[in-house]
């Protein structure tokens, strides 16, 4: 059974950074590609960014490009999305999902808070 399990949300000020991990179990990462979504309060889920399997490959939401990076570490099985010059609509719940190449299957995980106040 594929877990994802997102950690490093937190409460932190307009301009300031966060590092979220999403760290995957029951399976191998370079498996996946795998992405980052948020969903804000009263708004629907939304991409943030992909990373490739190899990790060598990213793309990013145009409101979050030039701010946020994502990264992988395979050793480790987990994904990494940096945050800067974080905004107060950046504020949501941020996931991860684990995409099965060729399939129409993914995995996702339970989501951490972010929260960025003005």
């Amino acid at each position: 059974q594929v877990q994802l399990v997102e950690s490093g949300g937190g409460l932190v000020q307009a301009g300031g950074s966060l590092r979220l991990s999403c760290a995957v179990s029951g399976g191998t990462l370079s498996r996946y590609r795998m992405r980052w979504f948020r969903q804000a309060p009263g708004k629907e889920r939304e991409f943030v960014a992909t990373i490739s399997r190899s990790g060598g490959s990213t793309s990013y939401a145009d409101s979050v490009k030039g701010r946020f990076s994502a990264s992988g570490d395979n050793a480790k099985n987990t994904v990494y999305l940096q945050m800067n010059s974080l905004k107060p609509e950046d504020t949501a719940v941020y996931y991860c999902r684990a995409d099965i190449l060729g399939t129409v299957y993914n995995y996702w995980g339970q989501g951490t808070q972010v929260t960025v106040s003005s």
